[in-house]
């Protein structure tokens, strides 16, 4: 199979210098001699050489001016340039390599050393080619191994919640729910950049799917309490409300036995933080203010609307504009001012989530 020849584009006003250079390099590569930068110009929205000798001193457009318009064209950028002059001075030769040039050649060359650089450079081209293939191709390979594993994250925590929402069957459609209003907290935080030093840094592929994992500490309450047909007591609501660290603790010891700790370190913030209020008289560790994790308290926000309009045993689900009321009437108590100030103008997103998913219904 014959090997495909490397062409070579000779840039010269000295028609000499063109006719010389052709027939030095004409048995290596196949040559195109150019008398001027404006035809090299036109015919290179022909053929695209794999390299251009191009001389510095020519009229009209010198090698300078040809190799900056080279280098600002996004389909000319990465030819490489080696320029040939009669000039030897340091000055020249800078300028030259500072504009994009990979060498300079001084005239008279010896034909030897300029096909022998060719060579290099060319050779040169091809391998930083063969690592730019290799690189995009394990970037393709990393993009869809991260896929692979983001898909399968999703699944594991999806069965989770529906395994926790089986149990708990009184809340159905909860999980999926909250989700959703986190999603369009999340998207208000990030537009008007509140809490930016934080949330900035949060990836929210992680963030939105982790959060399904709030509930499930409930795994570890029984049956009984659970799907109670009317309100808990006193006792039975102490029991409940340890499902928050019992809930922590089953992450965390997930988080023992794997390094992929990204959406775990989320979802043990939403399950242990989000029963915490902003005066400190939540559970389970009566944390107030900003010391109860970001997470917690823009998903005590989500979580406290959901339960409000939904269906209960022991109480009738509420209209949105009820459960606005309580949410906003919460500001510096039961949760973040500035959270709750965002929620004030999500009101009507918020429903349509309501209104659209009771019962679960996607």
């Amino acid at each position: 199979m014959e090997t495909k020849r490397h062409v070579i584009m000779l840039v010269d006003d000295n028609l000499t210098n063109l006719s010389i250079g052709k027939d030095m390099l004409k048995e290596h590569y196949d040559v195109f001699p150019i008398p001027s930068a404006e035809k090299l110009f036109a015919i290179l929205g022909k053929v695209k050489p794999d390299l251009i000798l191009l001389d510095v001193e020519m009229p009209g457009m010198d090698g300078y001016e040809t190799i900056k318009k080279l280098k600002s064209d996004t389909e000319t950028k990465d030819i490489p340039v080696i320029f040939l002059t009669a000039k030897s001075d340091t000055g020249s030769e800078l300028e030259g390599l500072s504009l994009g040039a990979i060498d300079y050649v001084f005239k008279p060359f010896s034909p030897p050393l300029l096909i022998k650089r060719i060579e290099n450079h060319l050779l040169l081209q091809s391998q930083q080619a063969e690592l730019k293939d290799f690189n995009d191709n394990l970037q393709e390979m990393v993009r869809k191994r991260t896929e692979q594993v983001f898909d399968l994250q999703n699944a594991v925590l999806a069965s989770v919640a529906e395994l926790v929402e089986f149990r708990d069957d009184v809340t159905g459609g909860h999980i999926m729910r909250t989700q959703r209003y986190l999603k369009l907290l999340m998207e208000k935080i990030l537009e008007k950049r509140v809490y930016w030093e934080e949330t900035s840094t949060w990836n929210q592929e992680f963030l939105i799917p982790s959060a399904q994992l709030h509930d499930v500490g409930k795994i570890g309450i029984s049956d009984t309490i659970l799907n109670k047909p009317g309100k808990l007591t006193s006792e039975e609501f102490e029991i409940m409300k340890k499902h928050a660290e019992i809930g922590e603790r089953a992450i965390e010891g997930i988080m023992k036995t794997t390094k992929e700790h990204d959406f775990l370190i989320h979802a043990k913030i939403f399950a242990g933080a989000h029963h915490e209020k902003w005066d400190g008289s939540g559970y389970p560790r009566g944390l107030k203010g900003e010391a109860i994790p970001l997470q917690g308290r823009i998903m005590a926000i989500a979580d406290v609307y959901d339960a409000l309009i939904a269906l209960r045993p022991y109480k009738a689900p509420m209209s949105t504009e009820q459960a606005n009321s309580i949410i906003m009437e919460g500001r510096g108590v039961h949760f973040d001012p500035v959270l709750v100030d965002l929620f004030g103008s999500l009101k009507d997103k918020f429903a349509e989530v309501a209104e659209k998913n009771r019962g679960g219904e996607a």
